[in-house]
């Protein structure tokens, strides 16, 4: 067998005959002839100039691959660049390698185990005898760094699966002989740069020097395969761009999504808490958090009345047996709260409101000229996540969701769901969201139900986006067992994506309760049900907004919209009538009393981020005027109660939501 850099590895076969030639398709339709065995990155240039340093790959055929990839038969060849998705993933792939090789040469008792790429970077998780410290981290990025400017080639290897598992048990790898152990293919492939080799299935870029810029992050602890009956490892963070700037850009960000973080401004800003004595993962909301939810959850209301939905409540337990029929123990046991005993029968933590809905809709007798029926809930749920998943908002074990069921005939799909489409954009706009990414999810492998309904109802949900005009993406095999479902993220301020809203069919649930109304022939059928969250639930859609304001609310969601600031005491009194005329005007004001300087009280204001500041003293007092400052520093002078209610007024109707005050 053929040796590469003293390691046994399978040859690629070679065709000597290179009279022969194959047609290249490039990007632009283009064509040409080439001889059989070019290089794919030869394939991506003119023959005269050098393939463009921004090229990391090619795809072939759709298939990403090295750009050393020789080219056997006719191909459609494009060129990937960092600017891809799959650009980003090979870059980092790449340098994910370089921090291993790093790891390795700093600490060669390390053994290695997966180090995949990641949104926004990398990890590596390694086999070590403690955790690493910040200094090990640096002296790993030095030795990357090192690596990086050696520029060493990266090529790839095949070898058989037994001499695979020879070479890494020879090296004390046995994570990788582990995991070559389960690949069921007789061959694998490895890279080697240097002295380093790793299993991988590729591609790469083609040499150390191709990764510009490199950082190593953090360090954490991890268990092997993510189960905590496995050893513990040491995950290391780190992130890549092909220019420093680029890097730097990305490290302010991060140090802005930190700034922003909900955990720390809910604790700054007094809007909610999480303790130990409650239990993990349930939220305790502190006034003024419990006020911003009241005014998400009354335009939560006011907004589905008017959209033809009837409101509903439903307990928070049910007897099992009513999670039986819906299939939530056989399909979501795990995330349920152990059921608890009521008299001899089992109760359970409602872990979704969907059936309480179904039983309203059984409680009378349906006709085709009832439907549709739309309820609406912001139904508290409960599921069970193990506290190493748990954050904050985010990921919580009780949480209310702006829940809501729709009960149609088959023919009234596309309608409904347009107008769900619509009624979505709506409300995430009126929240200050503009870009979405939509996605159409189809039948994954494990699914119920006949094909005929899975593509009448995947039909109907294409048909609501494409009239709806909706860019939108098909996600393979993503639906739910029930049924196809529309998904809907949103980028908040700093560009991440977050999934919120989601449009689900279902066939399933009215066939296990036995739904049916009777239709124009007088015969009896079923119902189609569509389960639709907007917000997905008030939790996690309030931490977003904490984080996409920075806790700047906008005017109509300020817990405070106003702070009157008296100068000094003597003041105090004029103070507390603008407060009044405020209120009298629907507004949300406080009044700083204490004795202290006005600097410290504008300060304590800037840093609550109350929108507002009206600061009084001898002259506003004798003018009856207000000296308006904004939380941003700017300064709008003495005005009037009259214009700054129309100030305060304009801002809640041409800037920041809906148009009425929603006053409390």
């Amino acid at each position: 067998m053929k040796k590469q850099n003293g390691l046994p590895v399978m040859e690629r076969p070679q065709n000597t005959r290179m009279s022969e030639t194959i047609t290249i398709t490039l990007p632009e339709g283009r064509t040409k002839v080439c001889p059989i065995g070019m290089l794919a990155s030869e394939a991506l240039t003119d023959g005269q100039t050098p393939l463009n340093a921004d090229i990391f790959a090619a795809k072939i055929n759709g298939v990403c691959m090295d750009l050393d990839t020789p080219l056997s038969h006719d191909a459609s060849i494009e060129p990937v660049r960092f600017s891809s998705p799959e650009g980003k993933e090979i870059y980092r792939h790449s340098s994910t390698h370089i921090m291993a090789q790093a790891v390795k040469e700093v600490f060669p008792s390390a053994n290695l185990t997966i180090g995949p790429p990641i949104e926004g970077g990398f990890y590596y998780d390694f086999s070590f005898e403690r955790p690493f410290t910040p200094e090990d981290l640096e002296r790993i990025e030095q030795k990357a760094h090192e690596i990086m400017q050696a520029n060493l080639p990266i090529t790839r290897m095949e070898m058989s699966k037994a001499d695979a598992i020879q070479y890494f048990a020879q090296k004390g790898e046995t994570f990788k002989v582990e995991i070559i152990q389960q690949i069921e293919d007789q061959t694998v492939s490895l890279y080697q740069q240097g002295e380093f080799v790793d299993l991988c299935r590729g591609p790469h870029v083609g040499s150390t020097g191709r990764i510009k810029a490199l950082k190593v992050q953090s360090s954490a602890g991890a268990y092997w395969r993510g189960d905590e009956r496995n050893p513990m490892l040491q995950r290391i963070y780190g992130t890549s761009f092909p220019t420093e700037s680029d890097l730097q850009a990305h490290l302010a960000r991060l140090e802005e999504i930190k700034r922003r973080d909900h955990r720390k401004l809910g604790k700054e800003l007094d809007l909610f808490s999480i303790q130990d004595e409650t239990g993990p993962g349930l939220i305790l909301w502190h006034p003024k958090g419990s006020l911003i939810r009241l005014l998400i959850e009354n335009f939560w209301r006011e907004q589905h009345v008017q959209q033809g939905y009837e409101l509903v409540y439903s307990p928070h337990v049910a007897r099992l047996d009513l999670w039986k029929t819906s299939g939530h123990v056989e399909f979501y046991q795990d995330s349920m709260f152990a059921p608890m005993m009521v008299e001899s029968s089992e109760y359970q933590l409602k872990p979704m409101n969907c059936p309480f809905h179904i039983m309203v809709y059984q409680s009378h007798l349906r006709s085709y000229r009832d439907l549709p029926i739309r309820y609406g809930e912001l139904g508290t749920v409960y599921r069970y996540e193990r506290s190493g998943v748990l954050h904050g908002l985010m990921r919580v074990r009780g949480f209310t969701q702006d829940d809501a069921h729709i009960f149609c005939r088959p023919d009234q799909i596309e309608a409904e769901v347009r107008k769900v489409l619509d009624f979505t954009m709506f409300v995430l706009r009126r929240f200050g969201f503009s870009e979405f990414e939509v996605y159409l999810s189809t039948r994954p492998e494990k699914s119920v139900g006949s094909l005929e309904k899975w593509d009448q109802t995947t039909s109907a949900l294409e048909a609501a986006l494409k009239n709806g005009k909706f860019d939108f993406a098909i996600d393979p095999g993503e639906g739910v067992f029930y049924g196809p479902k529309i998904d809907i993220k949103i980028r908040d301020a700093l560009g991440r994506a977050w999934q919120c809203s989601t449009v689900q069919i279902d066939f399933n649930n009215p066939e296990r309760f036995g739904l049916g109304y009777t239709g124009e022939d007088g015969k009896a059928h079923q119902p189609i049900m569509i389960h639709r969250a907007l917000l997905g639930s008030i939790e996690r859609f309030f931490g977003i907004l904490v984080e996409h304001y920075g806790g700047a609310f906008p005017l109509w969601l300020a817990p405070t919209q106003v702070k009157v600031l008296p100068i000094t005491e003597k003041h105090l009194d004029y103070a507390k009538t603008v407060a009044d005329q405020l209120r009298t005007s629907g507004y949300r004001v406080d009044v700083d009393t204490r004795n202290e300087k006005v600097g410290l009280k504008i300060r304590e204001a800037e840093k609550a981020k109350t929108p507002y500041m009206f600061v009084v003293g001898d002259r506003e007092s004798q003018n009856q005027h207000v000296s308006v400052r904004k939380r941003n520093g700017t300064n709008l002078g003495s005005l009037s109660m009259t214009e700054v209610l129309e100030l305060i007024q304009q801002d809640l109707v041409l800037k920041e939501g809906p148009s009425t005050t929603l006053p409390i």
